[in-house]
Protein backbone atom coordinates (compact mmCIF):
# COMPACT_ATOMS: atom_id res chain seq x y z
CA UNK A 1 0.00 0.00 0.00
CA UNK A 2 3.24 2.17 1.11
CA UNK A 3 4.56 2.26 -2.26
CA UNK A 4 0.94 2.15 -4.58
CA UNK A 5 0.17 5.67 -2.78
CA UNK A 6 3.74 6.87 -3.38
CA UNK A 7 3.20 5.70 -6.93
CA UNK A 8 -0.27 7.58 -7.42
CA UNK A 9 1.49 11.06 -5.60
CA UNK A 10 3.90 11.18 -7.99
CA UNK A 11 1.41 10.92 -10.88
CA UNK A 12 -0.50 13.51 -9.62
CA UNK A 13 2.10 15.85 -9.15
CA UNK A 14 2.68 15.38 -12.61
CA UNK A 15 -0.10 15.81 -13.89
CA UNK A 16 -0.32 19.03 -12.32
CA UNK A 17 3.05 20.51 -12.87
CA UNK A 18 2.08 19.47 -16.74
CA UNK A 19 -1.53 21.29 -16.38
CA UNK A 20 -0.32 24.51 -14.52
CA UNK A 21 3.94 25.16 -14.41
CA UNK A 22 4.83 24.18 -18.05
CA UNK A 23 2.58 27.05 -19.89
CA UNK A 24 3.71 29.18 -17.31
CA UNK A 25 6.91 28.65 -17.89
CA UNK A 26 6.25 28.76 -21.36
CA UNK A 27 5.24 31.77 -21.43
CA UNK A 28 7.64 33.43 -19.18
CA UNK A 29 10.37 32.09 -21.60
CA UNK A 30 8.85 33.47 -24.48
CA UNK A 31 8.49 37.05 -22.88
CA UNK A 32 10.27 39.97 -24.75
CA UNK A 33 13.59 40.67 -22.90
CA UNK A 34 12.58 44.21 -21.77
CA UNK A 35 9.38 42.47 -20.06
CA UNK A 36 11.59 39.55 -18.44
CA UNK A 37 14.45 42.06 -17.60
CA UNK A 38 12.56 46.03 -17.06
CA UNK A 39 15.72 47.03 -17.11
CA UNK A 40 17.09 45.71 -20.16
CA UNK A 41 15.29 48.70 -22.28
CA UNK A 42 16.87 51.36 -20.15
CA UNK A 43 20.84 50.13 -19.64
CA UNK A 44 20.87 48.54 -23.87
CA UNK A 45 18.24 49.17 -26.27
CA UNK A 46 17.51 46.70 -29.27
CA UNK A 47 18.32 49.59 -31.83
CA UNK A 48 20.46 52.51 -31.20
CA UNK A 49 18.83 54.23 -34.42
CA UNK A 50 17.11 56.94 -32.01
CA UNK A 51 20.08 57.22 -30.02
CA UNK A 52 22.22 57.70 -33.60
CA UNK A 53 19.33 60.50 -35.08
CA UNK A 54 19.26 62.61 -32.14
CA UNK A 55 23.17 63.12 -32.03
CA UNK A 56 24.22 63.06 -35.48
CA UNK A 57 24.48 66.09 -36.84
CA UNK A 58 26.32 67.47 -34.25
CA UNK A 59 29.42 65.26 -34.98
CA UNK A 60 31.61 66.43 -38.15
CA UNK A 61 34.47 65.02 -40.40
CA UNK A 62 37.55 66.94 -40.44
CA UNK A 63 40.39 66.57 -43.04
CA UNK A 64 43.05 68.26 -42.53
CA UNK A 65 46.35 69.46 -45.10
CA UNK A 66 49.79 69.73 -44.60
CA UNK A 67 52.78 71.23 -46.95
CA UNK A 68 56.13 69.46 -46.34
CA UNK A 69 59.11 70.43 -47.86
CA UNK A 70 60.60 67.00 -50.07
CA UNK A 71 63.61 67.05 -51.97
CA UNK A 72 62.10 65.77 -55.63
CA UNK A 73 65.43 63.04 -56.11
CA UNK A 74 65.13 61.98 -52.69
CA UNK A 75 64.04 58.27 -54.10
CA UNK A 76 67.20 58.13 -56.10
CA UNK A 77 70.12 60.37 -53.91
CA UNK A 78 68.59 59.24 -50.37
CA UNK A 79 70.66 57.37 -48.17
CA UNK A 80 68.84 54.50 -48.32
CA UNK A 81 69.04 54.55 -52.12
CA UNK A 82 70.83 51.87 -54.36
CA UNK A 83 72.56 53.97 -56.36
CA UNK A 84 73.86 55.59 -53.98
CA UNK A 85 75.60 52.38 -52.79
CA UNK A 86 76.41 52.02 -56.13
CA UNK A 87 78.09 55.38 -57.11
CA UNK A 88 79.44 56.66 -53.94
CA UNK A 89 78.91 59.86 -52.13
CA UNK A 90 81.03 61.92 -54.01
CA UNK A 91 79.39 61.01 -57.44
CA UNK A 92 75.99 62.43 -56.19
CA UNK A 93 77.51 65.70 -54.42
CA UNK A 94 79.46 66.61 -57.49
CA UNK A 95 76.94 66.60 -60.04
CA UNK A 96 73.98 67.43 -57.57
CA UNK A 97 75.32 69.45 -55.24
CA UNK A 98 72.47 70.98 -52.71
CA UNK A 99 69.86 69.69 -54.47
CA UNK A 100 66.80 71.86 -54.84
CA UNK A 101 63.80 71.18 -52.47
CA UNK A 102 60.39 70.72 -53.52
CA UNK A 103 56.87 70.59 -51.73
CA UNK A 104 54.39 67.71 -51.30
CA UNK A 105 50.63 67.75 -49.59
CA UNK A 106 49.99 65.59 -47.74
CA UNK A 107 46.50 64.62 -46.52
CA UNK A 108 44.59 63.55 -42.95
CA UNK A 109 41.40 62.21 -41.55
CA UNK A 110 39.46 63.16 -38.43
CA UNK A 111 36.33 63.51 -36.35
CA UNK A 112 35.56 66.04 -34.14
CA UNK A 113 32.57 67.59 -32.44
CA UNK A 114 30.24 70.97 -32.07
CA UNK A 115 30.38 72.04 -28.42
CA UNK A 116 28.39 75.65 -28.63
CA UNK A 117 26.47 77.79 -31.21
CA UNK A 118 29.68 80.20 -31.80
CA UNK A 119 31.07 77.08 -34.06
CA UNK A 120 34.00 75.52 -31.36
CA UNK A 121 34.76 72.18 -32.03
CA UNK A 122 36.55 69.65 -30.01
CA UNK A 123 38.87 66.99 -31.31
CA UNK A 124 42.26 65.28 -30.86
CA UNK A 125 45.31 67.88 -30.60
CA UNK A 126 47.14 65.10 -33.04
CA UNK A 127 44.41 65.29 -35.62
CA UNK A 128 45.59 69.20 -36.14
CA UNK A 129 48.54 70.02 -35.20
CA UNK A 130 50.54 70.05 -38.13
CA UNK A 131 47.75 71.40 -40.50
CA UNK A 132 48.10 73.79 -42.30
CA UNK A 133 44.27 73.83 -43.65
CA UNK A 134 41.71 72.62 -41.84
CA UNK A 135 38.06 71.94 -43.29
CA UNK A 136 35.14 70.48 -41.79
CA UNK A 137 31.99 68.75 -43.33
CA UNK A 138 28.64 68.28 -41.38
CA UNK A 139 25.82 65.71 -41.55
CA UNK A 140 24.25 68.02 -44.68
CA UNK A 141 27.41 67.79 -46.59
CA UNK A 142 28.36 71.32 -46.03
CA UNK A 143 32.19 72.55 -45.93
CA UNK A 144 33.66 75.05 -42.91
CA UNK A 145 37.08 76.36 -42.90
CA UNK A 146 38.30 75.78 -39.63
CA UNK A 147 41.00 77.78 -37.50
CA UNK A 148 43.27 76.18 -34.45
CA UNK A 149 41.84 78.50 -31.45
CA UNK A 150 43.86 76.34 -28.70
CA UNK A 151 45.85 72.97 -28.39
CA UNK A 152 46.94 71.11 -25.51
CA UNK A 153 49.21 68.60 -26.45
CA UNK A 154 50.07 66.93 -23.31
CA UNK A 155 46.11 65.91 -23.23
CA UNK A 156 45.95 65.73 -26.91
CA UNK A 157 42.92 67.85 -26.79
CA UNK A 158 42.57 70.47 -29.70
CA UNK A 159 39.80 73.71 -30.10
CA UNK A 160 38.98 74.22 -33.41
CA UNK A 161 36.35 77.01 -34.88
CA UNK A 162 34.14 77.45 -37.71
CA UNK A 163 32.34 80.38 -38.82
CA UNK A 164 28.63 79.00 -38.55
CA UNK A 165 26.18 79.74 -41.25
CA UNK A 166 22.17 79.38 -42.10
CA UNK A 167 21.45 76.21 -40.17
CA UNK A 168 24.31 75.18 -38.55
CA UNK A 169 24.26 72.18 -36.60
CA UNK A 170 23.05 72.15 -33.06
CA UNK A 171 25.98 71.34 -30.08
CA UNK A 172 26.60 68.19 -28.65
CA UNK A 173 25.64 67.81 -24.84
CA UNK A 174 28.72 67.09 -22.20
CA UNK A 175 27.73 64.48 -19.72
CA UNK A 176 29.90 63.46 -16.85
CA UNK A 177 32.53 60.86 -17.67
CA UNK A 178 33.04 59.90 -14.05
CA UNK A 179 29.51 58.57 -13.48
CA UNK A 180 29.84 56.37 -16.34
CA UNK A 181 30.49 53.20 -15.17
CA UNK A 182 32.07 49.76 -16.12
CA UNK A 183 29.38 47.71 -18.34
CA UNK A 184 27.90 50.95 -19.39
CA UNK A 185 26.47 51.19 -22.98
CA UNK A 186 28.04 53.46 -25.01
CA UNK A 187 28.16 54.69 -28.97
CA UNK A 188 31.14 56.26 -30.83
CA UNK A 189 30.44 58.18 -33.96
CA UNK A 190 33.26 59.42 -36.36
CA UNK A 191 34.57 58.91 -39.58
CA UNK A 192 36.93 55.79 -39.78
CA UNK A 193 38.73 55.57 -43.00
CA UNK A 194 37.04 58.47 -44.52
CA UNK A 195 33.80 56.44 -45.01
CA UNK A 196 31.81 59.43 -43.23
CA UNK A 197 29.85 59.14 -40.24
CA UNK A 198 30.01 55.67 -38.81
CA UNK A 199 28.16 54.88 -35.67
CA UNK A 200 29.55 51.56 -33.63
CA UNK A 201 28.20 50.52 -30.24
CA UNK A 202 29.80 48.26 -26.67
CA UNK A 203 30.56 49.41 -23.49
CA UNK A 204 32.87 51.10 -21.24
CA UNK A 205 35.75 48.11 -20.13
CA UNK A 206 37.90 50.16 -18.41
CA UNK A 207 38.36 53.40 -16.55
CA UNK A 208 41.77 55.09 -15.58
CA UNK A 209 43.78 53.67 -18.34
CA UNK A 210 47.45 54.64 -18.38
CA UNK A 211 48.44 53.86 -21.94
CA UNK A 212 51.71 55.95 -21.99
CA UNK A 213 50.12 58.04 -24.35
CA UNK A 214 51.00 61.41 -21.75
CA UNK A 215 51.72 62.53 -18.91
CA UNK A 216 48.43 62.67 -17.64
CA UNK A 217 46.60 59.61 -18.95
CA UNK A 218 43.03 58.67 -17.70
CA UNK A 219 41.20 57.06 -20.38
CA UNK A 220 38.30 55.03 -20.95
CA UNK A 221 38.75 51.87 -22.41
CA UNK A 222 35.92 50.84 -24.78
CA UNK A 223 35.48 47.93 -27.03
CA UNK A 224 32.92 50.14 -29.52
CA UNK A 225 34.74 49.91 -32.78
CA UNK A 226 37.42 52.86 -32.97
CA UNK A 227 39.47 53.20 -36.19
CA UNK A 228 41.63 55.62 -37.79
CA UNK A 229 39.88 58.71 -38.66
CA UNK A 230 37.68 58.24 -35.42
CA UNK A 231 40.26 60.33 -33.63
CA UNK A 232 38.75 63.87 -31.69
CA UNK A 233 34.82 62.01 -32.38
CA UNK A 234 32.35 61.33 -29.49
CA UNK A 235 31.75 58.51 -27.10
CA UNK A 236 28.06 58.92 -26.39
CA UNK A 237 26.34 57.21 -23.45
CA UNK A 238 22.52 56.16 -23.51
CA UNK A 239 21.58 59.62 -22.66
CA UNK A 240 22.92 60.63 -25.57
CA UNK A 241 25.66 62.74 -23.98
CA UNK A 242 29.25 62.83 -24.82
CA UNK A 243 31.73 61.04 -22.32
CA UNK A 244 34.77 60.87 -24.01
CA UNK A 245 36.65 61.88 -27.14
CA UNK A 246 38.01 58.94 -29.19
CA UNK A 247 41.48 58.62 -29.32
CA UNK A 248 43.88 55.66 -29.74
CA UNK A 249 43.55 52.30 -30.73
CA UNK A 250 45.75 48.90 -30.07
CA UNK A 251 46.65 47.89 -33.31
CA UNK A 252 47.40 44.31 -32.24
CA UNK A 253 43.89 43.87 -30.74
CA UNK A 254 40.21 43.78 -30.67
CA UNK A 255 37.70 46.00 -29.20
CA UNK A 256 40.26 47.94 -27.18
CA UNK A 257 39.88 51.43 -28.00
CA UNK A 258 40.78 54.32 -25.42
CA UNK A 259 38.87 57.48 -25.08
CA UNK A 260 39.58 60.76 -23.11
CA UNK A 261 37.34 61.36 -20.44
CA UNK A 262 35.23 64.45 -21.18
CA UNK A 263 34.97 65.79 -17.85
CA UNK A 264 39.12 66.39 -18.82
CA UNK A 265 38.61 68.02 -21.65
CA UNK A 266 35.34 70.15 -20.34
CA UNK A 267 37.90 71.96 -17.69
CA UNK A 268 40.43 72.60 -20.62
CA UNK A 269 37.80 74.35 -22.49
CA UNK A 270 37.86 77.78 -20.87
CA UNK A 271 42.13 78.23 -21.06
CA UNK A 272 41.76 76.42 -25.09
CA UNK A 273 39.22 79.42 -25.95
CA UNK A 274 42.11 81.77 -24.85
CA UNK A 275 44.73 79.69 -26.92
CA UNK A 276 46.96 78.62 -23.67
CA UNK A 277 46.36 75.81 -20.87
CA UNK A 278 48.13 77.19 -17.41
CA UNK A 279 48.50 74.09 -15.25
CA UNK A 280 49.36 74.04 -10.79
CA UNK A 281 52.65 72.98 -10.08
CA UNK A 282 54.50 71.44 -7.43
CA UNK A 283 57.79 71.04 -8.76
CA UNK A 284 59.04 67.59 -7.61
CA UNK A 285 59.95 64.46 -8.90
CA UNK A 286 58.39 61.51 -7.83
CA UNK A 287 58.26 57.80 -8.41
CA UNK A 288 55.96 54.79 -7.23
CA UNK A 289 56.60 52.61 -4.65
CA UNK A 290 57.85 49.23 -4.84
CA UNK A 291 57.57 46.73 -2.31
CA UNK A 292 61.55 46.92 -1.85
CA UNK A 293 61.08 50.83 -1.27
CA UNK A 294 58.16 50.11 0.91
CA UNK A 295 59.60 47.62 2.97
CA UNK A 296 63.14 50.43 2.72
CA UNK A 297 60.96 53.14 4.37
CA UNK A 298 59.12 51.42 6.85
CA UNK A 299 55.78 51.75 4.73
CA UNK A 300 53.33 48.99 5.54
CA UNK A 301 51.46 49.78 2.05
CA UNK A 302 52.88 50.61 -1.47
CA UNK A 303 49.88 53.29 -2.23
CA UNK A 304 51.09 56.81 -1.91
CA UNK A 305 54.35 58.36 -4.06
CA UNK A 306 58.27 58.72 -3.33
CA UNK A 307 59.04 62.15 -2.98
CA UNK A 308 62.60 61.83 -5.36
CA UNK A 309 63.64 64.99 -5.54
CA UNK A 310 62.89 68.73 -5.29
CA UNK A 311 63.21 71.68 -7.57
CA UNK A 312 65.37 74.40 -6.12
CA UNK A 313 62.90 77.20 -4.71
CA UNK A 314 59.82 75.29 -6.21
CA UNK A 315 56.37 75.36 -4.12
CA UNK A 316 57.28 72.38 -2.61
CA UNK A 317 60.89 73.56 -1.22
CA UNK A 318 59.75 76.65 -0.02
CA UNK A 319 56.62 74.30 1.81
CA UNK A 320 59.04 72.12 3.89
CA UNK A 321 58.68 68.96 1.72
CA UNK A 322 62.03 66.91 1.71
CA UNK A 323 63.25 64.04 -0.37
CA UNK A 324 62.11 60.88 0.77
CA UNK A 325 58.58 62.04 1.56
CA UNK A 326 56.02 59.86 0.76
CA UNK A 327 52.49 61.81 -0.67
CA UNK A 328 49.75 59.78 0.24
CA UNK A 329 46.62 62.32 -0.37
CA UNK A 330 46.12 65.92 -2.01
CA UNK A 331 43.14 68.09 -0.70
CA UNK A 332 41.66 64.68 0.76
CA UNK A 333 42.28 63.19 -2.03
CA UNK A 334 43.95 59.61 -1.94
CA UNK A 335 47.36 59.40 -4.26
CA UNK A 336 47.95 55.91 -5.16
CA UNK A 337 50.40 56.42 -7.73
CA UNK A 338 52.30 59.49 -9.43
CA UNK A 339 49.96 59.21 -12.20
CA UNK A 340 47.30 60.58 -10.53
CA UNK A 341 49.26 62.88 -8.24
CA UNK A 342 50.16 64.53 -11.80
CA UNK A 343 46.63 64.93 -12.84
CA UNK A 344 45.75 65.97 -9.51
CA UNK A 345 48.21 68.85 -9.30
CA UNK A 346 47.80 69.90 -13.01
CA UNK A 347 44.19 70.25 -13.04
CA UNK A 348 44.41 72.49 -9.68
CA UNK A 349 45.18 76.07 -10.36
CA UNK A 350 48.52 77.90 -10.23
CA UNK A 351 48.39 79.77 -6.54
CA UNK A 352 45.64 77.66 -4.81
CA UNK A 353 46.40 76.34 -1.32
CA UNK A 354 46.37 73.16 -1.07
CA UNK A 355 47.00 70.44 2.14
CA UNK A 356 49.25 67.62 1.11
CA UNK A 357 49.10 64.79 3.10
CA UNK A 358 52.48 62.89 3.81
CA UNK A 359 54.53 60.17 5.66
CA UNK A 360 58.03 61.23 6.60
CA UNK A 361 60.16 58.77 9.21
CA UNK A 362 56.82 56.33 9.52
CA UNK A 363 54.88 59.59 10.99
CA UNK A 364 51.75 60.98 8.98
CA UNK A 365 51.27 65.40 8.90
CA UNK A 366 49.51 67.59 6.62
CA UNK A 367 51.28 70.14 5.23
CA UNK A 368 50.26 73.48 3.12
CA UNK A 369 51.75 74.58 0.01
CA UNK A 370 50.56 77.36 -2.71
CA UNK A 371 50.70 75.83 -5.96
CA UNK A 372 53.10 77.77 -8.80
CA UNK A 373 52.57 77.78 -12.46
CA UNK A 374 53.95 74.95 -14.40
CA UNK A 375 57.04 76.22 -16.31
CA UNK A 376 56.24 75.59 -20.21
CA UNK A 377 59.64 73.12 -20.53
CA UNK A 378 59.15 71.05 -17.62
CA UNK A 379 56.58 68.26 -17.19
CA UNK A 380 55.08 68.40 -13.46
CA UNK A 381 55.19 65.23 -11.43
CA UNK A 382 57.11 62.98 -13.81
CA UNK A 383 57.24 59.50 -12.59
CA UNK A 384 61.15 58.99 -11.84
CA UNK A 385 62.61 55.55 -13.26
CA UNK A 386 62.09 52.79 -11.00
CA UNK A 387 65.14 50.40 -11.53
CA UNK A 388 66.57 47.80 -8.88
CA UNK A 389 70.25 46.67 -8.61
CA UNK A 390 73.40 45.44 -7.94
CA UNK A 391 76.43 44.39 -9.15
CA UNK A 392 78.34 47.65 -9.46
CA UNK A 393 81.87 49.52 -8.99
CA UNK A 394 82.21 53.12 -7.87
CA UNK A 395 84.17 55.72 -8.07
CA UNK A 396 85.12 59.36 -7.21
CA UNK A 397 83.60 61.76 -9.53
CA UNK A 398 87.15 63.26 -11.20
CA UNK A 399 87.10 66.31 -13.52
CA UNK A 400 87.55 63.33 -16.42
CA UNK A 401 84.73 61.69 -15.24
CA UNK A 402 82.52 64.31 -14.67
CA UNK A 403 83.81 65.96 -18.27
CA UNK A 404 83.18 62.36 -19.63
CA UNK A 405 79.79 61.53 -18.22
CA UNK A 406 78.64 65.07 -18.18
CA UNK A 407 78.41 66.22 -14.64
CA UNK A 408 78.97 69.00 -12.47
CA UNK A 409 82.43 68.89 -11.03
CA UNK A 410 80.66 70.74 -8.15
CA UNK A 411 78.15 67.62 -7.70
CA UNK A 412 78.60 65.31 -4.80
CA UNK A 413 78.35 61.77 -4.75
CA UNK A 414 80.30 58.61 -6.68
CA UNK A 415 79.72 57.62 -10.06
CA UNK A 416 78.96 53.79 -11.46
CA UNK A 417 81.95 53.19 -13.74
CA UNK A 418 81.04 49.24 -14.02
CA UNK A 419 78.14 47.54 -13.96
CA UNK A 420 78.43 43.52 -14.07
CA UNK A 421 77.49 41.43 -16.77
CA UNK A 422 74.05 39.35 -15.58
CA UNK A 423 73.99 40.97 -12.37
CA UNK A 424 70.79 42.75 -11.23
CA UNK A 425 71.99 45.65 -12.02
CA UNK A 426 72.36 44.87 -15.93
CA UNK A 427 69.03 43.69 -15.87
CA UNK A 428 67.48 46.66 -14.16
CA UNK A 429 69.46 48.76 -16.63
CA UNK A 430 71.41 51.13 -14.26
CA UNK A 431 74.44 52.03 -16.11
CA UNK A 432 78.07 53.24 -16.09
CA UNK A 433 77.71 57.30 -15.28
CA UNK A 434 74.76 56.88 -13.10
CA UNK A 435 75.50 59.24 -10.00
CA UNK A 436 75.04 57.96 -6.13
CA UNK A 437 73.79 60.37 -4.24
CA UNK A 438 72.56 58.66 -0.99
CA UNK A 439 73.02 55.16 0.07
CA UNK A 440 70.30 54.48 2.99
CA UNK A 441 68.94 57.89 3.33
CA UNK A 442 72.75 58.95 4.38
CA UNK A 443 74.62 61.83 1.79
CA UNK A 444 77.75 60.44 0.21
CA UNK A 445 80.48 62.56 -0.70
CA UNK A 446 83.40 60.01 -1.95
CA UNK A 447 83.79 56.34 -2.31
CA UNK A 448 85.05 55.94 1.30
CA UNK A 449 81.11 57.35 2.75
CA UNK A 450 79.77 54.76 -0.40
CA UNK A 451 82.15 52.25 1.48
CA UNK A 452 81.51 52.41 5.15
CA UNK A 453 77.57 52.44 4.07
CA UNK A 454 77.29 49.40 1.59
CA UNK A 455 78.15 46.33 3.58
CA UNK A 456 78.96 42.85 2.16
CA UNK A 457 74.82 41.88 2.03
CA UNK A 458 72.95 38.93 3.16
CA UNK A 459 70.21 37.23 1.05
CA UNK A 460 67.05 39.09 1.27
CA UNK A 461 68.52 42.34 2.55
CA UNK A 462 67.94 45.85 1.14
CA UNK A 463 69.68 48.74 0.30
CA UNK A 464 68.39 51.91 -0.52
CA UNK A 465 69.92 54.15 -2.80
CA UNK A 466 69.39 58.15 -4.54
CA UNK A 467 70.57 57.86 -7.84
CA UNK A 468 71.14 60.49 -10.65
CA UNK A 469 71.35 60.48 -14.21
CA UNK A 470 70.56 63.50 -16.12
CA UNK A 471 68.26 65.83 -14.76
CA UNK A 472 66.47 62.87 -13.58
CA UNK A 473 66.78 61.99 -9.15
CA UNK A 474 65.01 58.93 -8.11
CA UNK A 475 65.35 55.75 -5.55
CA UNK A 476 66.63 52.46 -5.82
CA UNK A 477 65.98 50.09 -3.43
CA UNK A 478 69.02 46.86 -4.06
CA UNK A 479 68.08 43.20 -3.35
CA UNK A 480 70.44 40.78 -2.58
CA UNK A 481 69.72 37.58 -4.26
CA UNK A 482 72.68 35.56 -2.52
CA UNK A 483 74.92 35.70 0.25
Amino acid sequence: MTSVSAGLRIKCLAIVFSIFLVPGLLSYWCMPAHAVFPDFGRQGPPSFADLSDRVKDSVVNISTTQTIKENPLQPFIGPQSPFRDFFGDEFFKRFFGDTPQGQMKTHALGSGFIIDNEGHILTNNHVVEKADEIKIKTMDGKEYDARIVGRDPKTDIALIKVKPEGNFPKPAQLGDSDAIRVGDWVMAVGNPFGLGHTVTAGIISAKGRVIGAGPYDDFLQTDAAINPGNSGGPLFNMNGEVVGLNSAIVAQGQGIGFAIPVNVARDLIPQLKTGKVIRGWLGVMIQDITPELADSFGIKETKGVIVADLVKDGPAEKAGLKRGDVITSLNGKEVDSANILSRFVASTPPGSHTTIRIIRDGKSRDIKVTLGTMPDDKAEATPARQETAWGIAVQNLTPELAQRFGWDESERGVVISEVQPGSPAAEARLRSGDLIKEVNRQKIQNVRDYNQLVKTPKKGETLLLLVKRGQNTFYVALKATQD
